[in-house]
């Protein structure tokens, strides 16, 4: 069955949950440890250069131990999945945060910076891990009528939580005056993580008796009778699937197509947080200046986020990734020719909010394309290809814009990201009509 039958199949159920109810349904399991876990994060994050410093690395070392949280992020993706595919998304989900709470102890107690960057290690890993655990979750649970919306909810969530953290971590350090307490403020946030997954309501028990008592197909009715465009409910188990890279051969063409788009996407988003706190240091403009415009750029990414699910529920996933990345790449075009004008801190500020404005047309899209071309049945080691090409782009884009500054400067390596931001809108443009077929 094809996706847009799947489509008008779901939008012609007139019996299936409305949004409110799914979204209430799955706040505890997903929306709440996902603020949670992104708020730790979001305290812990700006600090790890600190505790590095102070355990005797320089600058340059410290900056390498905080790479080692992206490291993580891309070494825990394929692993996912395969956990995911064996043992269930509710399972990984505790263990991952789990593990992420050893890895917050690791940060606290580190002796060294060889201990630091292993506890910087795993946390990514098992962000990671957590991450695509409730992608796949959301993906098989969610009808796909509104599955943006809920899917850019989730992002919304975690982009709240990694928005707020930094400010909690610096009250608590203006509090104790020591780094360690934002440490223990993210173990306690993923104590709440662990006991709500592992201890909250049940969606999938819930669902299940609801479709029982309305007479409707579970999820064992649907294998036998094939697809029918269900949310699927109950754990996504499947024997006899095929294993991750398996999966990555199989569905090799669409990755290597819109995975490529969606990572080109993934390095804009990481460029501008990167290029943004760059381009007011190299204008001359000091630290809370620089802030406050980084700051309302967030503040307009943070504030489109339901939006965007809105557009690409009712018009199509195009519209959503097709004018981002057009906002953003001609964003950052036109703020590479202002670096020497007479208007330089008034330009920054006016791209920094075109680009916040574009990242928030683009939020929930990278999640959304993954669940719509996902395998229905058994997503997560489709997802963790996915991601793991997404992360990578995301992870690219500092090293082209360190080296493109070194030969030239950060003007040029700015226009360059737009140039890439242009060609990911291309990609988008060629292969979301095909690989996703916009409803009617």
């Amino acid at each position: 069955m094809t996706l847009q039958t799947n489509v008008d199949a779901v939008t012609r159920d007139s019996a299936s949950p409305g949004m409110g109810t799914v979204l209430w349904r799955f706040g505890p399991m997903i929306y709440g440890p996902t603020v949670l876990f992104s708020l730790g994060e979001g305290a812990v994050i700006p600090l790890i250069p600190v505790i590095a410093s102070k355990l005797g690395a320089g600058v340059a070392l410290a900056a390498l131990v905080s790479s080692a949280l992206v490291v993580g992020q891309l070494c825990g993706n394929l692993p996912a999945g395969w956990a995911v595919s064996r043992i269930g998304e509710r399972m990984t989900m505790v263990i991952g945060g789990s593990a992420a709470i050893v890895a917050g102890l690791g940060l606290v107690l580190a002796p060294n910076l060889l201990t630091l960057t292993i506890a910087v290690l795993i946390l990514g890993f098992c962000a990671a891990v957590f991450a695509l655990a409730r992608h796949s979750f959301m993906t098989t649970r969610i009808p796909l009528h509104f599955r943006a919306r809920a899917l850019s909810l989730l992002g919304g969530s975690f982009r709240l939580g990694v928005f707020v953290g930094p400010f909690i971590a610096a009250g608590l350090l203006a509090i104790f005056g020591d780094e360690h307490a934002a440490i223990w403020f993210a173990l306690v946030c993923l104590v709440g993580v662990v006991l709500l997954v592992l201890f909250g309501p049940d969606p999938e028990r819930d669902a299940a008796a609801a479709l029982a008592a309305a007479g409707r197909p579970g999820r064992a009715d649907l294998e036998a009778e094939g697809d029918t465009g269900e949310a699927i409910t109950g754990p996504v188990l499947v024997p006899g699937s095929p294993g991750v890279f398996q999966t990555m051969w199989r569905h090799r063409a669409v990755l290597a197509k819109l995975g490529v788009a969606a990572a080109l996407l993934s390095a804009v988003r990481s460029a501008r947080q990167v290029v943004l706190p760059l381009w007011g240091v190299s204008i001359g403009l000091d630290g809370a200046t620089i802030s406050l415009v980084v700051g309302i750029s967030g503040a307009l990414d943070f504030a489109l986020f339901y939006a965007s699910g809105q557009v690409m529920d009712r018009f199509g996933r195009l519209w959503a990734a097709l004018p981002a990345m057009l906002l953003m790449g001609s964003g950052f075009i036109a703020l590479s020719f202002t670096h020497d004008t007479a208007q330089a801190p008034m330009w920054f500020a006016l791209f920094a909010a075109v680009l916040g404005v574009g990242n928030g047309m683009s939020s929930g899209i990278l999640m959304t394309l993954g669940a719509d071309l996902a395998p229905q049945a058994d997503p997560a080691a489709f997802l963790g290809s996915w991601r793991t090409l997404t992360d990578a782009g995301g992870a690219a884009a500092p090293l082209l814009v360190s080296a493109v500054t070194a030969l030239w400067s950060l003007a040029p390596a700015t226009g360059v990201m737009g140039l890439v931001a242009l060609l990911g809108a291309v990609g988008f443009l060629r292969w979301i009509p095909r690989y996703i077929p916009r409803r009617r």
